[in-house]
């Protein structure tokens, strides 16, 4: 398949987010070393401004090296419900402006603009709509404007920050020719050392190696990435759907009046669905607990809550919510959780108060369960 002049894709980022939306909650951090993350040396750095990326600090690092490299740096805890809150008014004002938009993480969203050149200009009404989030959110955005979602993504991180760029059609392959393979998604740490070791630097040199050689090397990655190189991309932008949702729940054999129970399948169930939502890598933004009495009265209850897939909060909520409900001394013959809400992400950007430590716990039960099933390791009263 061709690329095709029809499509105009916008790639937009929200500039250092989390920093970001500090700086307006306490606009003397802005122009600051700023790192966001757990306080304690153990922790890690979740996001870090621009002012502290001079030093050498990056997302993931150690929260103890970060500040060797810069003493003078300032460490915000991070709350991740000021960031849930502003990522859903930038969403809403998207939804407002376009027909149709992906939200790809918290922090950045494919816009379809295609046809909108024959009526406002697509580059034009990109421009107005970053402007309009920095005006109604009080957030920086930068944007890349291209025919497909590959080169979109790759330009924005080009103009960094607060930036405004279009590649225009049949220029794809010119623009991505000087840059760093490293700048291609896809081409990690292991792929770009084999990719070193055999002399390929550029995405020119890439794009200009057989692709039989290349699904040779790295199997059908090695497809992909010829066709990343060559700024091939047909993939679609998928419509934001706000109430997507993950679920389970129980109908009891017997109908129990036992809160003991009721809880250990409450944690059961939610270990169950946030396992799966680490699998597919997305975080929810609500939890939702729905209680049958043996009457058949049904009852639920919702929370919204910062954008997560950690079990220790999740299973926080679930509890909480739980025990809002059954407030009735009766039977109860069925129990559910939902999770809606539902956007990309991965669980490290929510740990701003775990240790490296913790993370890899995370890491490593994802991997046993992976390995030998999910239901191998439960919490103790899950059993």
């Amino acid at each position: 398949m061709v690329l095709s002049d029809d499509r105009h894709i916008a790639h937009m980022d929200l500039d250092t987010f989390f920093v970001s939306v500090e700086c307006l909650i306490n606009p003397k951090l802005k122009g600051k070393p700023v790192l966001i993350g757990g306080s304690g040396d153990r922790g890690v750095v979740a996001s870090c401004s621009y002012e502290a990326r001079k030093f050498g600090i990056h997302s993931a690092m150690p929260m103890r090296m970060a500040r060797r490299l810069c003493p003078e740096a300032i460490v915000v805890r991070g709350d991740m419900e000021s960031y849930s809150k502003y990522s859903r008014l930038v969403t809403d004002i998207i939804k407002d402006s376009v027909p149709l938009f992906e939200k790809s993480s918290i922090d950045e969203f494919y816009i379809d603009m295609s046809g909108m050149d024959k009526y406002f200009g697509c580059r034009l009404f990109t421009d107005e709509l970053k402007q309009k989030v920095l005006k109604e959110s009080g957030l920086p955005v930068t944007y890349g404007l291209a025919s497909n979602k590959l080169v979109s993504k790759v330009a924005t991180n080009e103009v960094k920050p607060n930036g405004q760029i279009e590649i225009p059609f049949g220029e794809e392959k010119s623009f991505l020719a000087p840059l760093s393979i490293l700048k291609i998604p896809g081409v990690g740490k292991e792929t770009g050392y084999q990719l070193y070791k055999m002399g390929v630097e550029t995405v020119k040199t890439l794009s200009e190696i057989p692709v039989e050689l290349l699904q040779n090397l790295l199997g059908k990655q090695g497809t992909e990435l010829w066709r990343r190189a060559n700024g091939i991309d047909e993939t679609p932008v998928v419509p934001f759907h706000e109430q997507k949702s993950i679920s389970t729940e129980h109908t009891f054999q017997q109908d129990t009046i036992d809160t003991h129970f009721l809880h250990r399948e409450l944690v059961r169930m939610t270990e169950k669905i946030a396992y799966t939502l680490r699998q597919q890598n997305r975080l929810t933004g609500c939890v939702t607990v729905k209680l049958r009495y043996s009457n058949f009265d049904t009852l639920v209850k919702q929370r919204t809550i910062r954008y997560t897939n950690a079990d220790h909060i999740l299973l926080q909520t679930a509890q909480d919510l739980l025990d809002q409900l059954y407030s009735r001394r009766m039977l109860v013959r069925l129990i559910g959780i939902r999770f809606t809400n539902l956007i990309p992400g991965n669980y490290q950007i929510s740990l701003f108060d775990d240790t490296e430590e913790n993370i890899k716990l995370y890491q490593a039960i994802d991997s046993v369960k992976r390995r030998y099933g999910e239901n191998i390791l439960r919490r103790a009263v899950g059993g």
